[in-house]
């Protein structure tokens, strides 16, 4: 597995115990990866783990205006009713597509589908897709800058 999707999903991981605990998580984030490596302590790469914590800042100091996209894209779903998984991974998503200009929204689409695939059920993937989808469409050239032809996911 690639270290950034590592992050990405390591990312999600936080962001859904945060949200299981009302928005505070329970765990410094030296102890989420203490509890992340299991019992055989493995620290991550540490651009795995700077990345991952760069991911979760910025979730967190976007989180009101993510969470209005997700609210508006998912018009027949109340945000509190989507699948907690479901949910972060679409927080991580939008936040990279919309801040994250050094990967290209497609590719975050890729990255956002195979972690649901992994974490949510079976239906997960189609729904992650169909809502970035409808976001990456609506945002054009105009929501953020394309990534650069040399970048990598």
């Amino acid at each position: 597995m690639g270290k950034r999707r590592e992050g990405r999903e390591a990312a999600v991981q936080f962001l859904y115990q945060v949200d299981l605990h009302s928005g505070e998580s329970p765990l410094d984030t030296d102890a989420f990866w203490a509890l992340r490596s299991g019992p055989e302590p493995k620290p991550p790469v540490a651009r795995t783990r700077i990345f991952t914590e760069q991911l979760i800042a910025g979730v967190t100091a976007h989180l009101a205006e993510v969470d209005g996209l997700i609210t508006k894209y998912a018009a027949n779903y109340q945000l509190g009713r989507i699948a907690a998984v479901d949910r972060n991974i679409l927080r991580l998503a939008i936040y990279e597509m919309l801040f994250s200009p050094d990967v290209a929204p497609v590719i975050v689409i890729n990255e956002a589908i195979e972690i649901a695939k992994k974490f949510g059920t079976e239906k997960s993937g189609g729904f992650v897709n169909g809502i970035l989808d409808r976001i990456r469409k609506d945002l054009g050239s105009e929501g953020r800058v394309p990534a650069s032809p040399s970048s990598t996911a």
